[in-house]
């Protein structure tokens, strides 16, 4: 309905079933240098299921363009790379991370919080916003911001996977001078 809403004529809502008819055998694997990083880092082998099934979608659909929000930022360089060296046809777009009034960021992953959890699931947000502010007014000691962070979202009761300052265009160091990205994932800590 609300696709309908918005002018959409065809959605292709594929079940598992359909996706994976058989076991995936053959599967896209990204280069080290970005898929092991980060969310890679934090969750192994997260890139690989993500590129292939991507590429699945985009031999199925045989889009023109596609939509990549910029809240998973190191999904949208790895789809980006793949897109080029693959040669595929396929404009992709980068999405603003559209926020919720109190400035969580809209996911389906927010289904996994209860309410508690989606109130203090800001102090993430928070925390980047932070980072940005301090680097954009000259601040260098970007390790120390970093782990200001972590020692924030512990605090609160969570567990950073990491809060990152990165080069934008491929999510090497950052160094000054050059387009940088902040980054950062946690999970509420299970309670003893």
């Amino acid at each position: 309905d609300l696709l309908a809403g918005a002018g959409c004529d065809i959605v292709f809502a594929p079940a598992v079933e359909e996706m994976y008819p058989e076991v995936q055998e053959f599967e896209v694997q990204p280069p080290t240098g970005l898929a092991d990083i980060l969310e890679g880092s934090a969750r192994p082998g997260f890139f690989t299921g993500v590129c292939t099934v991507v590429l699945k979608l985009f031999s199925i659909v045989g889009p023109s363009a596609a939509v990549f929000g910029k809240k998973d930022y190191q999904q949208l360089l790895m789809i980006s790379e793949m897109v080029r060296q693959f040669a595929l046809p396929i404009e992709i777009i980068p999405a603003e991370t559209i926020r919720d009034p109190s400035g969580l960021a809209l996911s389906s992953r927010n289904g996994y919080l209860n309410e508690q959890q989606r109130i203090e699931a800001v102090q993430l947000c928070a925390a980047l916003r932070n980072i940005a502010g301090e680097v954009r007014s000259g601040r260098s000691d970007w390790r120390q911001l970093e782990d200001s962070a972590h020692d924030l979202l512990r605090s609160r009761g969570w567990r950073p996977d990491y809060v990152a300052i990165r080069r934008q265009a491929d999510l090497g160091q950052a160094m000054q001078g050059e387009p940088m990205v902040v980054l950062g994932a946690a999970r509420k800590s299970r309670r003893k």
